[in-house]
């Protein structure tokens, strides 16, 4: 018995297998070929059009936040793009960007640890417990001392009792030296990287004393900000030398005793005072009297200086002994939720150090208007930290 062959139908399936694997080389050498054209495309195709010129624009947009209130102080709301007027140098501006949104709020809060606030100090960190008692949820804190040096006690943070507990150990620093500027120059960098609603509160006696930058440059700079900066002042001084509120520094730790002078003291010429009693009083009063005249002094132009920084950024300036600092902080709070932010593109080609001034104008009559009287206009890529 024979086995048939088949040699033909073999030879056939042996035929279509190489067909097709022909076919599948084929494609593949196809998909190759098509990925190297792409690829070649994209080294020469591509930087040749790069080369191409291209117009560039360098726009920097200048950012005015605006609080709107009434005669008696009630913010207004509600308030449309078109109500608005802005003048830049005088000249009105088109309105490129406008936001009444509420949005989270980020606020520095700086507390002065200087040697001069040792008796204030405990008022200074009750009032910012009753600062944070008007944050909400979604609101971000930070809490920042100053001495001789600047200490971040917290970053930005909605934890309240984090926040509650850096302050409670704020303490008087070891060194002379309050940073006061140098401390806002800080605290100001850090808001800068935050986003939504921004506020500085400084609570201090507004006495600078060994800061890096002084005052010209710190206003200069705060201008340029988009932070709002509130300040509380504290004035020290007066007290400053009683025997309750005594530093540390002036106090002598050894006391001298009677029974501890193996000598006897010779006997010195008997002071005016004890021979003319209405002299020495006389002298007495008037010496008491130029100390507090300087201390008076000191007090104004800190005020004046702390009324300044206020009002470059559309803050407030307030004084703790004649204000209710709950009720403050509250309105300050509002204030912050209820802001207005203008935006608009100045002209790029007045790149100067001369301060720009603006002024902001709504349409309807019977309101106040404080917004960012100043800023400068820099070049791009400047640095301006």
């Amino acid at each position: 018995m024979f086995l048939r062959c088949n040699t033909p139908r073999i030879f056939l399936i042996s035929q279509f297998v190489e067909n097709k694997r022909f076919m599948t080389r084929k494609i593949i050498n196809t998909k190759i070929a098509l990925f190297y054209f792409l690829f070649v495309f994209c080294l020469i195709v591509i930087p040749s059009q790069a080369q191409e010129p291209t117009i560039s624009i360098d726009a920097t947009v200048v950012n005015v936040p605006v609080v709107v209130s009434d005669s008696q102080g009630r913010y207004i709301t509600g308030l449309k793009q078109e109500d608005f007027l802005l003048y830049d140098n005088q000249v009105q501006q088109q309105i490129a960007f406008f936001d009444a949104a509420e949005e989270p709020l980020n606020v520095a809060l700086l507390l002065d640890t200087s040697q001069s606030t040792r008796e204030v100090l405990e008022d200074i960190k009750e009032a910012a417990f009753d600062f944070l008692l008007q944050l909400r949820s979604k609101d971000r804190a930070m809490v920042i001392t100053f001495d001789d040096r600047v200490r971040f006690l917290t970053p930005l943070t909605s934890d309240q009792s984090v926040l509650e507990r850096a302050i409670y150990q704020a303490r008087i620093g070891d060194r002379i030296g309050t940073r006061l500027n140098d401390a806002v120059i800080e605290a100001n960098k850090e808001l800068k990287k935050a986003v939504g609603r921004k506020a500085i509160i400084l609570l201090t006696d507004g006495k600078d004393y060994g800061s890096d930058i002084d005052t010209d440059e710190l206003l200069d700079k705060v201008m340029e900000s988009n932070s709002l900066i509130y300040t509380i002042f504290y004035p020290t001084g007066r007290n400053f030398s009683s025997p309750i509120n005594k530093p540390p520094w002036r106090e002598n730790p050894f006391p001298k005793s009677p029974r501890m002078e193996p000598f006897p003291r010779m006997p010195r010429f008997p002071r005016v005072s004890r021979l003319v009693p209405q002299a020495g009083r006389r002298v007495d009063q008037n010496r008491g009297q130029r100390r507090n005249e300087r201390i008076q002094r000191r007090n104004q132009t800190a005020i004046d200086f702390l009324t300044e920084l206020a009002e470059v950024t559309a803050g407030r300036f307030y004084k703790s002994e004649v204000t209710d600092l709950k009720k403050t902080f509250r309105l300050i709070a509002e204030e912050l939720r209820n802001q207005y932010i203008l935006g608009f593109y100045p002209d790029n080609s007045d790149f100067t150090d001369t301060p720009h001034s603006i002024k902001v104008q709504v349409s309807r009559k019977d309101v106040v208007v404080r917004s960012r009287r100043n800023y400068r206009l820099l070049p791009p890529n400047s640095n301006n930290d």
